[in-house]
């Protein structure tokens, strides 16, 4: 697979549908040409503890954060028909389908590939498969692990190796 788009969200709270930021890579080529970042006003809009421990954002970083479908818009003029690419699919693909589901919108069956199950495959003698650990292993260093931008390059990295 040589045209993807690499994405990963962190969300809020337990909620799948709690989408607070939103970070895409397009790939063309096997290179990287874009790279999309943006804060998102949960739904709902409240943070736990727990999430906020793992990726920093809090409540008042996202107030006033455009919701979700205005940055969405964007984000699929630019993707276009290409697949996505997260690592660990199926959190990503979740919380895809949840926003729909709590906009009442139909879901419109994004094709979507994981490096998680990728590196499990190709890679069994790793440590563990955590996104990290398998970026290491092709050479990048995920510095600022659980910012958006920076996991979807990651997986963008890997996938270019691995799918």
């Amino acid at each position: 697979m040589n045209n993807f788009a690499a994405i990963d969200f962190e969300t809020a709270n337990a909620k799948r549908s709690s989408i607070c930021s939103l970070g895409l890579v397009i790939v063309e080529n096997n290179m990287i040409v874009d790279r999309i970042y943006s804060l998102i006003k949960p739904t709902p809009n409240y943070y736990n503890y727990w999430t906020t421990n793992i990726h920093g954002i809090t409540y008042y970083d996202t107030i006033k954060a455009p919701m979700f479908f205005d940055v969405w818009h964007d984000v699929l003029a630019k993707t276009k028909d290409l697949p996505f690419v997260a690592h660990n699919s199926p959190f990503d693909s979740g919380c895809l389908k949840a926003i729909y589901e709590s906009f009442n919108i139909d879901y419109p069956n994004f094709e979507f590939y994981c490096t998680l199950r990728a590196s499990r495959q190709k890679l069994p003698n790793l440590e563990n498969h955590q996104l990290h650990t398998v970026a290491e292993y092709f050479g990048y260093n995920l510095d600022n692990h659980h910012h958006a931008l920076a996991d979807a390059e990651a997986c963008a990295v890997i996938a270019t190796h691995l799918l």
